[in-house]
């Protein structure tokens, strides 16, 4: 998935994941697309400063709706 494709995904009310469901990308109350560790907590963002470039393989995102 492309980082349009997540935020789109998203915004429609889907659940996003990064590798394995144990790291949902979510929006925050900022407007902020965000990668979160559900162990740890720990969040970094989907993309770069640049807001393109992915933090993941475009290729380890998928949704609910895709197998994993």
């Amino acid at each position: 998935m492309t980082a349009e494709e997540i935020k789109a995904a998203i915004d429609r009310g889907e659940k996003v994941y990064w590798s394995s469901t144990r790291y949902p990308v979510t929006k925050d109350s900022k407007g902020q697309y965000l990668i979160t560790c559900t162990i740890t907590d720990y969040c970094i963002g989907l993309t770069w400063q640049d807001g393109v470039t992915l933090n993941g393989k475009e290729s380890d995102f998928f949704t609910d709706k895709q197998p994993a």
